[in-house]
Order: structure tokens, then sequence, then C-alpha cells
């Protein structure tokens, strides 16, 4: 890079990226949404036990130092002045639980990790009350089952009404989410009790762990998380947008050991070590609501889908919580500042996306590679009536029917595996209308268009096939770090820093494709009920009963699968 490019940079800004098997650093242009360099780590998953899924919160933190390092490394080969980084912001895995000692900084317990992916991937098994095996062919790391004991003996004593805790969180009671987590580790690990009994233990998800730990620790370290993390406790009410005093005596949980809850945009404290000591940390978002931010869906109505091994939907419903009849969740979108107004999102998940294009390479081995799919598909261009229902252990939102198994239907004697990979593709896009349908009937507000991330966005044929079944345009940005992103954009925003504007005429300068429908809506319509009849197909094919409790067990899962 040429000395006159360097003096035209301008403000950089900085985002750790913290997933649940990589970390990432990643370093934007401010004043273009440029990435200049990044450095990512992979990081370990441990599993102790059959459905029990831990990580090292050193080893996370470890990561973060590390990637900071190599990436102003990268940045000076590159002739890019580091002291050019203005801030940095915080994304992360959402869920995944730390308790740490405030007098050591050591960690209390490995953190108790969340899914894999973003979006549910593989489903675990419908098994009986007190199993923890996953389904057969499905990867025991997807989802932590230890705390199922936990929650079953807190739904017997849910004070009023079952909606004691979704009136308050906008979350169902479930094994996913940090308050049954926290619970079981108070209940289950000694180290952790007296810790807690002696004043000395500290709770968070991994944002509060790193912010923590990189604004010095034992060493005047700042404890707090965003808005959009607490969301995800079960112990924060998104009205009044603080702690909890009933949810936390519900759960039985000490409110000295939570964090501070702060915006998701302000100077929290400043890196006390490493490449970039003194620079504020000044951004932190749930890596979902991250990537909304980084998608920049700012406005009421505005929506996100990020494709991956399952996909993850959310939508922006402005300043009113949106309560769902369609076992979608209510969650904190964003809070950009102190003083700035929060947004809620509808969120959901489609459960089975990347996971099929997996399966029709691992179980039937008709493509060798993912990125196969596309071609095949392309040569047909058309399923000739070939409809894929991918239930493979059930039906999700907005059916939640447990008898449902997959389907391929419509065969006829030309069928080949070209119209089997369309139909594939077709599958994931008809899941998404499904979603966005059911959020439509919640919030009542139709989409003008639907913004697109994830791996699986650089299948140009899967994207022309959402616009035309959702009949609207799919937006899909150039610069396809979004989570990262919005991250960034928090940070470089927050009052003191000032280096990134969030202004709509600001934010021209991310360019975008755009695929708009090429169908007429008439052909969009037939193609979507016809999927619906396939669906209605894929029923009644199993009968999913507990042979203990008689209860189906479906019920008490369906939650779970519909989060990242």
């Amino acid at each position: 890079m040429a000395a006159s490019k360097k003096a035209v940079l301008g403000p950089l800004v900085g985002a750790v990226d913290q997933g649940t098997s990589s970390t990432r650093f990643l370093v934007f242009n401010s004043k273009t949404a440029e990435l200049l360099s990044h450095h990512q780590v992979e990081i370990k998953q441990e599993f102790p036990r059959e459905g029990w899924v831990e990580q090292d919160p050193k080893e996370i933190l470890h990561s973060v130092y590390e990637c900071i390092e190599k990436t102003c490394e990268k940045l000076g080969q590159l002739n890019i002045d580091i002291s050019n980084i203005k801030a940095i912001g915080v994304s992360n895995q959402r869920e995944t639980t730390v308790v740490w000692d405030r007098l050591t900084g050591e960690p209390l317990y490995n953190a108790v990790a969340a899914p894999v992916s973003p979006g549910p991937s593989v489903p675990v098994a419908v098994v009986p009350s007190g199993s923890s095996v996953p389904a057969a062919g499905t990867s025991s790391v997807w989802l932590d089952l230890r705390t199922q004991s936990t929650v079953e003996s807190l739904s017997k004593r849910i004070p009023g009404n079952n909606n004691f805790v979704k009136s308050k969180t906008g979350l169902p009671l479930s094994t996913y989410f940090s308050a049954v987590k926290l619970r079981w580790l108070l209940d289950n690990v000694r180290k952790v009790q007296k810790a807690v009994e002696e004043k000395r233990a500290l709770f968070g998800t991994i944002d509060s762990w790193l912010i923590w730990s990189l604004t010095g620790g034992v060493n005047g370290g700042v404890h707090c998380t965003d808005v959009t993390n607490a969301s995800r406790t079960m112990l924060f009410n998104i009205h009044s947008l603080e702690w909890d005093k009933q949810l936390c005596e519900f759960f039985g949980i000490p409110m000295e050991i939570l964090p501070n809850v702060r915006s998701s945009s302000e100077i929290y404290g400043l890196m006390k070590a490493g490449a970039l000591e003194g620079v504020p940390i000044s951004g932190c978002l749930g890596d979902q609501s991250a990537a909304l931010v980084g998608q920049m869906c700012f406005q009421n109505g505005q929506a996100k889908n990020t494709y991956g091994t399952g996909c993850f939907l959310l939508c922006n419903t402005g300043h009113k919580c949106v309560f769902s009849d369609h076992g979608l969740l209510t969650t904190v979108a964003y809070k950009l500042g102190r003083d700035k107004p929060v947004y809620y999102a509808l969120e959901g998940s489609v459960a089975i996306a990347g996971a099929v294009i997996r399966w029709l390479r691992d179980n039937l081995g008709i493509i060798k590679t993912s990125e196969e799919i596309e071609k095949l598909a392309k040569e047909v261009g058309t399923s000739y009536g070939c409809y894929f229902v991918p239930a493979f252990s059930g039906l999700y939102a907005p059916y939640w029917e447990p008898s449902a198994r997959g389907i391929i239907c419509g065969l006829t004697q030309f069928t080949n595996k070209c119209h089997i990979a369309f139909a594939a593709l077709e599958a994931v896009c008809f899941q998404t209308r499904e979603i966005l349908d059911a959020m439509n009937r919640d919030c009542g507000i139709p989409l003008s268009h639907l913004q697109v991330d994830g791996g699986m966005t650089s299948n140009k044929i899967l994207m022309q096939l959402q616009a035309d079944i959702l009949y609207i345009p799919v937006v899909k940005p150039s610069m396809p770090e979004t989570t990262a992103l919005g991250a960034a954009m928090a940070a470089g925003a927050a009052e003191g820093v000032g280096v990134w504007s969030l202004e709509p005429e600001d934010l021209s300068a991310v360019t975008m494709e755009r695929f708009e429908p090429q169908i007429n809506a008439e052909e969009s319509e037939i193609r979507y009920s016809t999927w619906k009849k396939a669906v209605m197909k894929s029923m009644g094919w199993v009968t999913t009963q507990s042979p203990e409790s008689g209860k189906n067990v479906f019920v008490y899962y369906y939650h779970i699968f519909l989060v990242c």
C-alpha cells in the first residue's frame, strides 16, 4: 500500500468477532467500511461427557490477544499505522456462560457453550426425559443439554402463569439461555458455590468476560454487558432494560454477580495491554444483533437473514416489543448510545439450510463439494415439479410438528440429481418465506426487501430463487463480514469516539448486489402453495411420545431450535 493511500485512510476501527469455533479481529476504514486486514484463530470445544459442550475461557481470551497482535502485524506490512485505530467493538457468541473469580481473574469452570453454528444446525433427538443422547448421525457438539433436569424442575414452580418468564424476557424457559446454565453451575460446581458465598464470583456472557479481561481484569477491569447480550440471559427485563429482581429470585441467582448493563455503543473502558493498549472498547453486540446493524437494518420492518448451516432471521420491530403467536422470539436488537432509544426484533430460525447441502454430499453422494450444487441446479434451471421438505427431525416454526419427516416428492422418470439439487435450494427459500410470513403476521409490517449474509449467499442461484419465492428483492452486501462490521460501527459511532457516522446518507458507500424477482407473482404463489402441499405430505410419519411420561417432548425442545 502506497504512502499516499495511507494518508487518506482516515480513522480505523477494530472489531473482535468471537464465535463458537473461532475468534477473529478485523480492522475497517470508518469512512468507507472497507475491510483492511484481519486474522483468525480456531478455538476448541471440549466434551467432558455425552451431551456436554464446554470451552476454555482463557483460551478464548488468548485467541483475542493473538488475533489483535497478528492483525496489527499485517497492517504494519501494509504500511498502515495502527495508531489510526480509534476504537474496538466486540461481537460474540450469545448465551455461552462464564463464571470467574474477580480476585484472581481465573475462570471457576469452563464456559458452558452455546450451539456451534448461527441458527439450528443438527436437531437433537426427540428423547425421553432425562436423556441427553443426540439423534443417530447427528453431532453431539451442537447443543449442551446438561440443564434439561434444571429446566424441568424450574418449570414446575413457575409463579402465576406460564408466561411469567416470556412476558418479561421475550424468551421461553429452555436449556439454551444463560440463567439455566448459571443455575446448573450454582447447583453442581463447588468452586462456583464457594466463590458466590465469599462474594468473589462474577458472571457474564463471553462479551463480559472479554471486556473485563481486556480492560484490566483484576486491576480494575470493567464488569459490564450490553442490552443485546443481557436480553439473552432470561434474567433481563426487556421492557425496563434492567436485571429483573423477580426473575433473579425465581432462578436463585444473586444480583451482585451480574454485570452492569450498558448500551451497545459507548466507551466501556480502555485496552490495558497488547498492541492496542489505550484504545477504547466502545461497541458491544451479540452476533445476530451485530449482523442486523452491519446490514444497516435500522428501520422498523427491515429484516436480515444469515444463511449458514441453518438460517437466522431478525426483523427490526422498532421501539415496540412484539410477542409472537408463531413460535418466534422477542429480543433487544440494539441500543446505539446511552441516550439513544432501544430497538427490538423478532427472531426466528430455519433449522435446515446449509445442512441439507451437506446431506446431499455426505449421505447421498450426489455432489462432492458444497459448491457443486449451484452448478447442478444451473444445468436444469427448474426442479421439474420436484419438491424437497428437509424435515429430518420434525417441522419447526411455524408448524411445530414432531411427526413430520423429510420427503422428496413430485418425482417422475425424468427427475435426476440436478432437479433434486434445485429442489434442495428451493427448500431453503420456501422455509425462509414461511418464517418471514410468520413475522409479518406477528408484527403486520410487510417487507420491501430482505437483507442477506452468510456463506450460502455466494450461491447466485439460491439468491435469485429467494427473490422469486419471496417476490421481493434480496439485497446482499459486497463486503460479507456484516457481524464484525456491525460491532465496528457501534464502536466507531460511540460518544467520545465519533469516527463513524450512522446517518443514512453517510452509509451509502457500502455497495450491494441486488436480486430482483424474475417470475410473476402468480407463479411465485403457485410454487409456494405446492411447497405447502408437500409439507402437509411430510406430516404424520412417526409418533414421538416419551415412553416414561407420555408427554410430547418435542414441544419441550422446540424453543431450543429457534435460536442460535
